[in-house]
């Protein structure tokens, strides 16, 4: 299980646990432009079916990442967040370096994610822009 500290407090887990539901649920429901307005039971599932990482000071979490992963050839990036009041120390980079170092031990084929305004954070780590006319997707949402 991954397990790490900072000199400054910090601590990385992967422990499932610790991850305070409601806390996430707030974050991301009223402040990530990805999931504004997502339901409590739906966030509930979503970090049960999926890994879920969290960053925590003095036992607190300020900081959550989930991965949906076969842990053998795909893994998919999502809800990175950071609290408003803990961000500009590095968190979110450290989170995201913790995380591809962490699947690229597994030896995965892919690692992806999506982002509208976060592509130099993630470019630092070895993401790179999807090549166009590969990828396809269905939003479910709207095909009804």
């Amino acid at each position: 299980m991954l397990e790490l500290r900072r000199d400054d407090g910090y601590e990385l887990s992967a422990e499932r646990a610790r991850v305070d539901l409601p806390l996430v649920h707030r974050w991301l429901s009223t402040d990530a432009y990805w999931a504004m307005g997502r339901p409590v039971e739906q966030m509930r599932a979503a970090l049960e079916g999926s890994e879920p990482f969290g960053i925590y000071r003095d036992g607190t979490q300020v900081a959550i990442a989930r991965v949906v992963t076969d842990r053998a050839v795909f893994a998919y990036l999502c809800d990175v967040y950071v609290d408003p009041a803990h961000r500009g120390r590095g968190l979110g980079s450290w989170l995201v370096a913790a995380l591809r170092e962490h699947y690229a031990g597994l030896l995965l084929e892919r690692f992806l994610l999506v982002t509208r305004d976060a592509h130099a954070l993630y470019a630092r780590h070895g993401f790179t822009e999807v090549e166009p006319g590969r990828w396809m997707e269905c939003d479910l949402r709207a095909a009804g």
